[in-house]
């Protein structure tokens, strides 16, 4: 079996169990020792095919996270590192724009039950977990004024 035709088998084999973006294939099959050459030709032949898409890829991992409870923050920063331009992943992101509000209220809710928290030290133990599931400053503050208008 020739070199490309390994690279393609394992790439299909990849994308069968979920979408990847080209970065993560490329990624991948450079660790299972495939050619440069022949991961290069091959994902350009998925592509052109449609069995390989960023823009399938971004959607599906838009939607994944969020349904996990990660913000907009962290998703754009994870989605960057699997080499997703930009402005493909803010297309996604406000697709989703309206539900950050419910989202975070939930990710709060999971983790630390239906009472606001009572003390400073708790609203900075609130916020900073918030923080790191990807929701920004702003929206942390939202979530916390509300409270304060009850």
């Amino acid at each position: 079996m020739s070199a490309s035709a390994e690279a393609r088998n394992a790439a299909i084999r990849l994308l069968a169990r979920r979408e990847h973006s080209v970065i993560e294939l490329e990624r991948k099959l450079a660790q299972r020792d495939h050619e440069v050459a022949a991961v290069t030709e091959v994902l350009a032949e998925l592509a052109a095919e449609g069995q390989q898409s960023d823009e399938r890829f971004a959607e599906a991992y838009v939607h994944s996270r969020v349904d996990k409870g990660f913000g907009p923050e962290r998703i754009r920063a994870e989605l960057r590192e699997r080499g997703v331009n930009g402005s493909l992943a803010e297309l996604y992101l406000q697709a989703v724009a309206e539900q950050w509000h419910e989202r975070i209220e939930q990710a709060r809710r999971k983790r630390f039950g239906t009472a606001m928290p009572e003390s400073f030290e708790e609203r900075v133990k609130q916020s900073r977990f918030l923080q790191y599931r990807g929701f920004n400053g702003g929206q942390i503050q939202q979530i916390f004024r509300q409270d304060d208008r009850d």
